[in-house]
């Protein structure tokens, strides 16, 4: 009888312990949002004790799993709840890190829980909320695998949350549900993922047997541009902000289609060789799951090496930080920018990329650059009134739109150096932002104005053109010629052409700073040398100018707004125009067989 008492005691204990343990990680991640969103320093310290408590929870439930199913009640779906919240955890810290390997061990979990079936049962629980739960995971897997690129499973998903929703709408009364219009919003959900998984794949590139092969166009040490690195090449690209704020685009999960090509041009291809993680996601299983382990403390968090205190920047960082803004209000925008602005080190660079649509001045004789010429709308709201002022409507006495960046808006920041891509129909009033204190500073400007042939709902909703390009030239180049599909040894051939031209302007950008040096000819402006040194700035600097060569010569792209521009201008004989680049495109056009796309000669005007 004593043992028998005693064993209960101690089941209690454990039962408390894992009601203590799991309310305390529910008050945890509850306050995450609590958290400011930008900064470095604010955060990590919580994110820390919530991964502390989260890793004790689930050692917890693995080592007594058997007193918790028997005196506790616990249930599959609880076990897959932790689970969940645990993938969220590593997602958010992807989010505020940029650190790509994070992506893995969200994925790590997510899969555990739909391999080990936890939310199976969640429809006979006769609890709404739960189903709800339920289908918020598989949205939330969704972004994992579209970010790693798991095509293939998406759209597994796709089918299985297009299942799971229709058993909900059609199993739970009416009334009983977590929310009356659920059905309609879950719906809509679905068509935002199967519009932006229709969208992304641009062109196909097929297997021998025709079925689509998934390409990352993440950068690597295969496609990192060489340099002839030189002692002017000082600065590391270290803050950026992506902001999306065009209308009518593809999204999911706030992210635009330019956003999600963007975000992922600026990563790094994850590589657990790099950073390796404690253990491996199904280590630590108990008796009764092989499941994913928490008990790794991922790394930068801290209690874990490479984390350091003061707040410094950890020198094992893959990636520049990152912020992702989804049609953000002007002063929203403006705290992020000066976030990043504050949080550069010594010798770092700024990154500000924004896809947006333009907003245009009525000024007939403008005098001030920095305002008088529009900008870029950053709010959605037409018809709103903010302080008396109209909202992308006819400006009142005189006024001047207030929900719109504005070039001078971005003046101060050019105090540290600066790099900046438009994405707009609007972008060229961008060309005019002064150095005022002689900061470096790289302004990337999309074409204006595209041909009527690509104009229309389709090019609108698939994301920009000029995105494209910066995110992987080869597909622009075959998206301008009206190639769908390639099979993959052809891409690779012509894939290589992408290649060799990269090559050989890195080698012409090089080359014309040395002659500069040794001839005194101005030839290229010293912030593209300044920025050439970082690998993810030269690669947008290169596929600038492969986007510019290729319109250049394409004879659809004839107007000067058709094509991108860029300030301080690179130089054309030099580079632009020169004629290997040219004979490397042209080349590439004859390899996919579109040669009559464009013109006879390298001239190209």
């Amino acid at each position: 009888m004593v043992k028998m008492a005693s064993t209960e005691e101690q089941d209690r204990k454990i039962v408390l312990e894992f009601c203590h343990l799991l309310e305390k990680s529910k008050q945890l991640f509850n306050g995450l949002r609590d958290l400011p969103q930008y900064g470095h320093r604010q955060w990590q310290a919580y994110f820390g004790r919530t991964f502390d408590v989260y890793t004790k929870l689930w050692k917890f439930q693995q080592q007594h799993r058997l007193v918790l199913d028997s005196k506790y009640g616990l249930k599959r779906w609880q076990i897959g709840e932790i689970a969940s919240k645990i993938g969220q955890l590593y997602y958010h810290y992807y989010l505020r890190t940029s650190e790509t390997n994070y992506l893995n061990e969200a994925y790590s979990f997510y899969a555990a829980i739909r391999g080990r079936a936890y939310y199976s049962r969640a429809i006979k629980e006769d609890r709404p909320d739960l189903m709800v739960k339920k289908l918020r995971y598989y949205a939330r897997f969704i972004v994992v695998c579209l970010l790693l690129k798991k095509m293939k499973l998406v759209r597994e998903l796709v089918i299985e949350l297009e299942r799971q929703i229709q058993e909900y709408t059609t199993t739970v009364p009416h009334d009983l549900r977590y929310e009356p219009e659920d059905q309609l919003e879950w719906s809509l959900v679905l068509e935002e993922i199967k519009g932006f998984i229709k969208a992304e794949s641009a062109v196909a590139v097929l297997h021998a047997d025709t079925n689509p092969i998934v390409l990352s166009h993440r950068l690597s040490p295969l496609t990192t541009p060489p340099c002839e690195r030189t002692p002017h090449m000082t600065l590391s690209l270290q803050e950026i902000l992506i902001v999306g704020s065009a209308c009518e685009q593809a999204k999911f999960s706030e992210l635009t289609m330019d956003m999600f090509r963007m975000l992922q041009t600026l990563e790094r291809e994850p590589t657990d060789a790099m950073h390796p993680m404690i253990g491996h996601p199904m280590a630590h299983g108990g008796p009764h799951d092989a499941s994913p382990a928490a008990s790794r403390m991922p790394y930068g968090v801290p209690g874990s090496k490479g984390y350091v205190e003061n707040g410094d920047r950890r020198t094992m960082r893959d990636n520049p930080h990152k912020y992702l803004l989804y049609k953000p209000s002007l002063s929203q925008l403006m705290v992020f920018l000066s976030s990043g602005f504050k949080e550069l080190p010594p010798g770092g660079a700024l990154l500000l990329y924004m896809s947006a649509d333009g907003c245009f001045s009525t000024t007939k004789h403008p005098q001030d650059y920095g305002y008088e010429l529009g900008g870029l709308a950053t709010s959605v709201k037409r018809d709103a009134v903010d302080g008396g002022l109209s909202v992308r409507g006819k400006s009142s006495a005189g006024y001047k739109e207030p929900h719109c960046l504005y070039p001078g808006d971005l003046y101060p920041y050019t105090r540290r150096p600066l790099f900046i891509i438009i994405d707009s129909d609007n972008s060229f009033v961008f060309q005019h932002i002064p150095r005022y204190f002689g900061q470096p500073l790289v302004i990337l400007m999309s074409p204006q104005d595209i041909p009527a042939n690509y104009q229309g709902e389709y090019l609108q909703h698939h994301g920009s053109l000029f995105t494209l390009f910066l995110h992987s030239p080869m597909t622009a180049m075959c998206y301008i010629c009206n190639v769908g599909d390639v099979p993959i040894h052809h891409w690779e051939r012509c894939q290589s052409y992408v290649d060799r031209f990269v090559t050989e302007a890195s080698r012409l950008v090089t080359r014309c700073r040395m002659d500069e040096i040794e001839q005194g000819i101005g030839y290229i402006d010293s912030s593209y040398v300044q920025f050439f040194g970082d690998d993810f700035l030269r690669t947008l600097i290169l596929r600038f100018v492969f986007c510019d060569v290729a319109l250049r010569l394409h004879r659809g792209f004839r107007g000067r707004h058709q094509r991108p521009r860029c300030e301080p201008p690179l130089p054309g004989p030099e580079l632009l125009e020169h004629p290997s680049l040219a004979h490397i495109v042209l080349q590439l056009a004859t390899a996919l067989d579109v040669r009559g796309h464009f013109v006879e000669g390298p001239e190209g005007d």
